[in-house]
């Protein structure tokens, strides 16, 4: 059994995409020579050469360019944006042109582009570096948005990304970089809009995205001494997003926890309990709960990045209030 972290998983998943389709490109800063700021592109100029890995200048907006321009003339680029913060500097080209082409054009051109970033808090990078960016980038029709939590479901994830005709914006949390699972076999891919049930229960539905679907998981654990038998879902991708699963489980359980990292304003979970009260009001005994980051940017002190993120005990003390 060969066992692969989250971190080389994604250099995995990049060259098996790269491997299957020439017109697959890689560019962004240091994902080259470097091997990425992460190291997690390690290897992949090596066997692919310069011309399809490459580096760029320091400038988001240059790449996103760059990458909707390529996918406009018949390649399928992979723009790697070093921290999902920076984002922020090239939504134009995100937002009002890569996923807006295809629609405005009548489907004359479409912009194939998968746009990874690292995201995600944790590990003590402050307010400018920790951030995800999910709940905003749902917002934008045309743009779908993936968060992978395990190493299998990043590479089977991303050669659905990289093989769909729409832009697709892939979300990598940090803090899941160590995190092993067994090498899934070649050819493996995961379905965008399909979530995963992590752990089956029969009291409350948890649903959690990244590295809240560890979180959750810990909670669940906390509580099964207890009695309370917790059901977890990793929604795996937000657009498009697999609300048939949620409801299953939900009707199954009658009780809705949703837990994510950020502040809750309108997030993913704000969307999704909106669609629990239009399609599935009627399975709950009790009010959907959220369990989120405070409205404030993400502390930089190790100390108060701690009580910032959702934790284990957070989620099974909000699923203990049932009673």
């Amino acid at each position: 059994m060969t066992v692969i972290n989250y971190r080389k998983a994604i250099a995995e998943g990049i060259a098996r995409a790269m491997r299957e389709d020439s017109t697959v490109v890689f560019l962004g800063e240091d994902v080259a020579v470097a091997g990425g700021a992460f190291k997690t592109t390690v290897g992949l100029r090596d066997e692919f050469g310069p011309e399809r890995v490459f580096d760029t200048p320091i400038s988001e907006q240059a790449i996103i360019g760059a990458a909707i321009g390529a996918a406009m003339r018949g390649l399928r680029p992979i723009a790697e944006i070093m921290f999902s913060d920076f984002l922020g500097t090239c939504w134009d080209g995100i937002a009002n042109h890569a996923a807006k082409i295809r629609y405005m054009t009548d489907g004359a051109y479409s912009v194939p582009m998968v746009i990874r970033t690292h995201g995600g808090a944790g590990l003590g990078f402050g307010a400018q570096h920790s951030q995800l960016y999910d709940g905003l980038a749902m917002s934008i029709p045309g743009l779908k948005v993936v968060v992978p939590s395990t190493p299998g479901d990043l590479i089977g994830l991303f050669q659905s990304a990289v093989r769909d005709p729409d832009p697709v914006l892939f979300i990598e949390h940090k803090a899941l970089f160590d995190l092993k699972e067994e090498l899934p076999p070649d050819g493996h891919a995961v379905p965008l809009g399909q979530a995963c049930v992590r752990r089956q229960g029969s009291d409350v539905t948890l649903v959690a995205t990244g590295a809240m679907v560890n979180v959750a998981v810990a909670a669940a654990d906390l509580l099964q001494p207890t009695g309370v038998s917790c059901e977890v879902i990793d929604l795996r991708t937000l657009t498009p997003l697999d609300m048939d699963t949620v409801l299953t489980s939900l009707a199954k359980t009658s009780r809705l926890v949703l837990v994510e990292e950020g502040p809750g304003i309108c997030g993913w979970s704000s969307e999704v309990a909106a669609r629990v009260a239009d399609e599935g009001f009627w399975m709950l005994d009790a009010p959907v709960r959220r369990v989120c980051s405070p409205p404030t940017p993400t502390p930089f002190a190790e100390s108060l990045e701690k009580l910032w993120l959702p934790t284990p005990e957070a989620v099974a003390a909000e699923i203990e209030s049932y009673s």
